[in-house]
C-alpha cells in the first residue's frame, strides 16, 4: 500500500510497540508511539493524526478496559472525525463492542493477524478521508442529520420474536408501567426505550438517558439527584440531577446491572418515595417520571448471588421485554442489511448499491456477537471500501469465528459461549499451560483462573 496517513499508537507494552513499529513503518508517513495515555491530549491537539491504535488497559493488574473506554471518549471529544481502533484480548470482546458504541472505528484482537490489522487500518484511513470530504459538503450533513441521529426510523423486524416485542410495546407505551429491557449488547435496547417514549403520553418532553456504567461512584448522587452550590469542593453552581430533569417525562437508565449495591439502595429509595433531595439541600423535590431500565446481565441470577437487590428488581420490571440476539432473527438480517446499505451509500455518495448472493449468505451465516451494532458497522465499512456498487462477501471483512464447521450447532449462543470456546481451545493448544494460554489470550493469569472457574473448564 502506498505510504499515507499518520498513526498514533498508545500501548504500554514495549514489546508490542516494537512489533507494531516494525510491521507498520513502511505503511504510514508518520508513526508516533506513546506508553503513557496522559500524553494523548497533547498529541491529538496537534491535529496531525488520522488514526489512533489504542490499548484497553494501562495500569498493571487492572484489566477492566475502562481506561481504554475513557481515553476513547476523550479522543473523540477532541477530534470527532479521527478513527480510533481498539486493541483488546479475546476475553474482552464485550468491551470491544462497548467501544464501538462509544465511537471506535473497529477493534483488533490480540494476538493479531498482520493482514487483518493492515486491512483494518486501511479501512480506518479511508473512513477518515470520507469524513473529511463530508465536512466540506455541509448541505449533505444537514440532509442526513435526522437519519444519522436515529439508527433506523422504526424498529425493523418481521421475525415472530420481534413481532411479540412490538405487540408488548404497543400495549405498554401509553401506561406508566416501569419497563425492564434485557438483551445482549447491540440488540437495540436503547431504541426500544426511545420507541416506548415516542408512543407514550410523555413524548412532548425529551427522554433523559443515563448510562449507569459510565458514572463514577463519587459523582453518582450529584449526577442523578443534583446538588446545591457549595455542597462540595467543585460545586460552583446549582445543578439539576437527571431525575429532576426527567420530571413529567421518561428516564432511561441503561446498564442498570452495573450498579453497586449501595447505588441500588439509593435508586430504590427514590423510586419508593417518588422524591429526591439534592446534595447540600434540605428541600424535598417531588418527581414524576416513567422509568425504563436496560441491562445485558441476568438480574435474577445476580439476585441469587447477592449482587442485585430483589426489591429493586421488583420495582423496575413491572413489564420485562427480552430482545433476541441478531443471530436468532433469521430474515431480519436481510431487512436491516438493506436498510444500512441504503443509509451509508447515501451518506458517502456511492449511488444505489446492492449485495450479491454470496454476501447476503455471509451475512446470514455470521453469528454477529456484536448484534445490530456490529452489522451496521460492518456494512458501513463495506460501503466505504468497495470500489463497486455491488457489495461482495470479501468487502464485508467479517471476522473469522474460531469454531469448526458451518452448521448452526456450532454458532455460539452468547458472548459467554463464544469466550468459553476460545479459552478451551487455547488451553488445549497450550497443553494446559496457563501462563502460555494467558499470554496468547492477552489476559492476566488471575483473570484466566477466574474464567476457568466461571466456565467450569
Amino acid at each position: 500500500m502506498e505510504k499515507k496517513g499518520n498513526l498514533l499508537i498508545v500501548e504500554d507494552n514495549p514489546e508490542i510497540l516494537q512489533a507494531l513499529q516494525f510491521f507498520l513503518e513502511f505503511e504510514f508517513n508518520l508513526i508516533t508511539s506513546i506508553t503513557n495515555p496522559n500524553l494523548i491530549p497533547s498529541a491529538i491537539r496537534t491535529g496531525q493524526y488520522d488514526l489512533v491504535l489504542l490499548d484497553m488497559n494501562f495500569t498493571a493488574g487492572i484489566n477492566t478496559g475502562n481506561e481504554g473506554l475513557f481515553w476513547l471518549a476523550e479522543i473523540l471529544k477532541m477530534d470527532p472525525s479521527i478513527c480510533v481502533i481498539m486493541m483488546t484480548a479475546y476475553g474482552d470482546i464485550d468491551l470491544a463492542v462497548r467501544s464501538i458504541k462509544i465511537g471506535a472505528t473497529d477493534f483488533i484482537l490480540k494476538p493479531w493477524d498482520n493482514d487483518k490489522l493492515l486491512d483494518t487500518l486501511k479501512a480506518g484511513l479511508k473512513l477518515r478521508k470520507s469524513m473529511s470530504e463530508l465536512k466540506d459538503k455541509p448541505q449533505n450533513v444537514k440532509l442526513l442529520q435526522p437519519d444519522m441521529e436515529r439508527q433506523f426510523p422504526d424498529f425493523i423486524g418481521e421475525c415472530p420474536e420481534i413481532r411479540r416485542v412490538m405487540d408488548i410495546l404497543d400495549k405498554v407505551s401509553q401506561t406508566d408501567a416501569n419497563i425492564l429491557v434485557t438483551g445482549e449488547n447491540g440488540t437495540g435496547k436503547g431504541l426500544i426505550a426511545k420507541e416506548i417514549h415516542r408512543k407514550s403520553n410523555r413524548s412532548r418532553k425529551l427522554m433523559v438517558t443515563v448510562d449507569m456504567s459510565s458514572i463514577p461512584v463519587s459523582l453518582f448522587e450529584s449526577e442523578l439527584f443534583g446538588h446545591k452550590k457549595g455542597a462540595f469542593t467543585d460545586a460552583r453552581n446549582d445543578r439539576i440531577g437527571r431525575f429532576e430533569s426527567a420530571n413529567q417525562s421518561t428516564l432511561f437508565l441503561d446498564e442498570i446491572g452495573n450498579l453497586s449495591l449501595n447505588m441500588q439502595t439509593k435508586i430504590l429509595n427514590v423510586l419508593q418515595e417518588r422524591q429526591i433531595v439534592p446534595i447540600g439541600s434540605n428541600k424535598v423535590v417531588p418527581i414524576d417520571i416513567r422509568l425504563i431500565c436496560a441491562t445485558n446481565k441476568n438480574l435474577e441470577k445476580m439476585v441469587v448471588e447477592g449482587l442485585f437487590r430483589q426489591d429493586l428488581l421488583f420495582r423496575i420490571n413491572t413489564i420485562q421485554i427480552d430482545l433476541p440476539p441478531l443471530r436468532d432473527r433469521g430474515q431480519d438480517i436481510d431487512l436491516m442489511s438493506v436498510y444500512f446499505l441504503d443509509k451509508f451509500s447515501l451518506k458517502y455518495g456511492k449511488g444505489e448499491m446492492s449485495f450479491d448472493k454470496e454476501a447476503l449468505q455471509s451475512l446470514k451465516n455470521y453469528p454477529w456477537p456484536g448484534n445490530i451494532r456490529e452489522l451496521e458497522h460492518s456494512i458501513e465499512k463495506a460501503v466505504i471500501l468497495s470500489d463497486s456498487r455491488v457489495i461482495q462477501a470479501d468487502d464485508l471483512f467479517l471476522k473469522k469465528v474460531p469454531l469448526s464447521g458451518n452448521n448452526p450447532a456450532n454458532v455460539p449462543a452468547s458472548f459467554d459461549d463464544y469466550e468459553k470456546t476460545i479459552i478451551r481451545k487455547t488451553l488445549l493448544r497450550n497443553m494446559g499451560n496457563l501462563s502460555n494460554a494467558a499470554r496468547e489470550l492477552g489476559i492476566s493469569r488471575p483473570t484466566l483462573y477466574k474464567k476457568i472457574k466461571q466456565y467450569g473448564l
